[in-house]
């Protein structure tokens, strides 16, 4: 390999949006990230399924003949 022509790699604090700093290695000097796995919803638990346009109700109005069929 040649000599001198990689970055410097050395440690550094990656911060959160929300606060949460995380200490890592980069050849950057400083990571801002919106988001991370301390406030993602879905790692959260508080995460929340919305059905938009109403297509749980647009589905079962399509195939409600086929769920109603006489056995």
């Amino acid at each position: 390999m040649k000599k001198d022509i990689h970055p410097a790699y050395k440690n550094i604090v990656a911060t959160c949006a929300c606060g949460n700093e995380v200490e890592l290695g980069s050849v950057n000097d400083e990571i801002k990230v919106e988001i991370c796995s301390a406030c993602h919803p879905f790692f959260t638990g508080k995460q929340k399924l919305i059905d938009t346009a109403g297509r749980v109700e647009k589905f079962m109005k399509k195939y409600e003949k086929h769920y109603n069929k006489p056995s």
